[in-house]
């Protein structure tokens, strides 16, 4: 397993390589970095807004406002960016915290009347004063982000009480975010102490273990109000249905009947890595507690209490508890349980994005393209695509001194490929800005539900040319940060709205044109080509200058880049920007390069799925025969179906042809599907 200080190492060069490749400050680079992976472990929530603001005494780096709890977080860094962990002193702990507790009493105290209004920091100052007077905060988060360690003499932080409202201090350090990293690559450490009562159902599987139990109403708004978004952090619909708005027939049980609520309500299901039990054969310990279906039971239950200050005591909610026994299977085990305990309503195979194939497609390219050589070096590369979080780092865990050379060599850090970055090139250059500008994980939402949608109606293939074409985006994207960052007319805050919004406004140029951009220019180079920067610098210019005097009405830059209406607006006007003819393909070029490519992609399939079946043991097809031939009408297999899975398990031909071996792959995916263990 990697260690803390290995852990440091490739954090720094990944803050490094992306401050290098974005045009941003180190420090710049480490604060957005570590905030969009608390949001993605739900440390913060999808309002998370980067504004900073630096007085004399003030320290304030961007906030989030959790509207569900009513919880306000406001966040500041110390990053030393130093080769060794480094120690955060008690000293700099109260300096910060004191500075972030400075900025919340001016800002309750009308701080944004002396603010001008173009900046992030005035919206922040303006939201906070009307949260606040609108009595709309129970609790202040003050955090501090920190490369370094936190002092050993620093025992605990307590929370103080100002103005009726608890304000607590939390530090997210170097040890933290090792942390993450472990539970995601180990099984993880995050536990809910409690004591109930359960039945354990006796199971035949050697990879769970269920149990049935039930919470009180009490106990599930007291979960939640610790432990918030992570406990839906692998429920595909959280983002989607916990609102907190609460459903006319479960608050009417709750309000009238909440002694029938247990009767009237399907209740929670429930997974977990693992449990203690007293000697009673109470639950009293639950290691990473997910709630995977259940997330509108568990916001009408805490919504009737907080906010309708409904007494929730004599609720009682059904849960179902499985605990995964091994945790390489974790992450696969919770999709199942989601995809089946959500049936009853509709939910989109976008929402499964994780056992998409475009995954294991991107991935497969991604070891197998190698970059053209440039700059006079000598040495190969790839882009290393990281499917699963930290996968970067522990494919190199266990790989001799010589071995993690070459690995990194081949690999370098810079050409690193993080999936909600590429969610964001992507959307801007299908003309998505707004969605963009609404934030890392919800423009990961969007993009999943979009490629899914696109490859189930086969308007894309997952091809070479297709994962090129990806790459030269992202480095489009990076490259126009970076020359953002350095020009002349850039004042300073919403450069990530320029961006965004620079690409899809020259997408949407080419596109009226009818052309496509050449990428092939940019894949060759692995940078720009000289006429494009000078465009996209053009287009920079007049959409920053738009984005930044917002119309009558709009609060701030942030907030109008999110609208549709920004969007259709930047979209209408005429920038007079030429686009030289060199750099496109015509449409019956780009439909015929896409033919071949799909061709290519087909044959490939082709061969990866007769390797699968010849490599399959003759006992699986047999079991796989006996199984679908049980019930024929059941699972609609057709005869055809039937008889090429018999005539392989018969031996009647040794090597299957590739439509042979597509209707056997296809018959063993849908058998593990609908639950059959080989």
């Amino acid at each position: 397993m990697i260690s803390l200080e290995e852990f440091h190492q490739d954090f720094m060069q990944s803050i490094l390589s992306d401050a290098q490749s974005r045009g941003l400050m180190r420090a710049k680079s480490f604060f957005e970095n570590v905030c969009e992976e608390l949001i993605r472990t739900a440390d913060l929530t999808n309002n998370y807004t980067e504004a900073e603001y630096t007085k004399k005494g003030i320290d304030v780096y961007g906030y989030d406002y959790d509207e569900e709890r009513e919880v306000l977080s406001l966040l500041s860094h110390e990053f030393f960016q130093e080769d060794t962990i480094e120690t955060l002193t008690k000293n700099k702990i109260d300096t910060k915290f004191r500075r972030l507790k400075n900025f919340y009493l001016k800002a309750i105290d009308r701080l944004y009347q002396n603010m001008e209004e173009a900046y992030e920091s005035y919206s922040m100052a303006y939201n906070i004063y009307g949260w606040k007077s609108k009595k709309e905060i129970k609790k202040v988060r003050l955090i501090i982000l920190t490369d370094g360690k936190v002092t050993r003499r620093l025992k605990e932080l307590p929370s103080e009480i100002v103005d009726g409202i608890e304000i607590e201090f939390r530090i997210i350090d170097i040890e933290y975010l090792y942390k993450i990293y472990l539970s995601e690559n180990s099984g993880g450490d995050f536990e809910v102490n409690i004591k109930l009562p359960c039945l354990k159902i006796d199971t035949a599987s050697d990879e769970y273990q269920s149990y049935l139990s039930y919470l009180s109403g009490n106990d599930l708004v007291g979960i939640y109000e610790q432990f918030g978004q992570k406990l839906f952090e692998q429920n595909v619909r959280t983002f989607l249905q916990f609102r907190g708005n609460v459903n006319k027939g479960l608050r009417n049980t709750i309000e009238y009947n909440p002694e029938m609520f247990f009767a009237y309500n399907n209740g929670i299901t429930a997974t977990a890595s693992d449990i203690e039990l007293d000697s009673d054969g109470n639950i009293i310990n639950i290691k990473n507690f997910q709630i995977v279906n259940g997330a509108q039971t568990t916001s009408a239950i805490y919504a009737a209490s907080k906010n309708s200050k409904l007494d929730v005591s004599t609720v009682s909610v059904q849960m179902k508890l499985s605990v995964v026994k091994d945790s390489e299977k974790q992450n696969e085990f919770v999709s199942k349980v989601s995809e089946y305990a959500n049936t009853q309503n509709k939910v989109n195979k976008s929402d499964f994005f994780s056992n998409s194939s475009f995954h294991k497609d991107f991935k497969n390219y991604s070891k197998r393209v190698w970059v053209a050589t440039v700059g006079g070096s000598q040495k190969r590369t790839h882009w290393f695509y990281e499917r699963v979080r930290g996968e970067y780092l522990n494919e190199q865990a266990y790989l001799t001194k010589a071995e993690k050379t070459q690995f990194q060599l081949e690999n370098p850090k810079q050409q690193l490929l993080d999936k909600t970055f590429l969610a964001k090139s992507e959307n801007s250059w299908l003309q998505n800005p707004n969605i963009v500008s609404k934030g890392a994980q919800y423009s990961f939402d969007y993009f999943r539900k979009e490629i899914t949608d696109r490859l189930e109606e086969d308007e894309l293939a997952i091809t070479e040319q297709y994962f090129k074409d990806v790459v030269c985006r992202v480095i489009m994207f990076k490259e126009v940060e970076k020359m953002t960052s350095k020009a002349s007319w850039y004042q300073g805050g919403y450069r990530a709205q320029s961006v965004t919004y620079t690409i899809a406004y020259l997408s949407h140029l080419i596109a009226q044109k009818e052309k496509f951009l050449d990428f092939n220019f940019i894949w060759e180079l692995q940078e720009l080509p000289l006429k494009l920067k000078d465009i996209l610098e053009a287009i920079g210019k007049r959409i920053y200058g738009e984005i930044t005097n917002p119309p009558e009405g709009n609060a701030n830059a942030s907030q109008w880049c999110k609208k549709d209406l920004c969007w259709i607006t930047i979209k209408e006007l005429d920038f007079e920007i030429h686009i030289d003819e060199n750099l496109l393909i015509d449409s019956e070029e780009a439909k015929y390069n896409k033919r071949e490519e799909k061709k290519e992609t087909r044959l490939v399939k082709d061969l990866e799925m007769q390797t699968f079946v010849l490599k399959e043991s003759v006992d699986k097809w047999k079991k796989l025969f006996d199984y679908y031939k049980q019930d024929e009408f059941e699972f609609r297999i057709s005869p055809m179906q039937l008889d090429t899975l018999e005539k392989y398990v018969l031996g009647y031909f040794k090597l299957p042809s590739a439509k042979q071996s597509k209707v056997l792959y296809e018959l063993y995916c849908d058998a593990l599907d609908e639950g059959l263990v080989f």
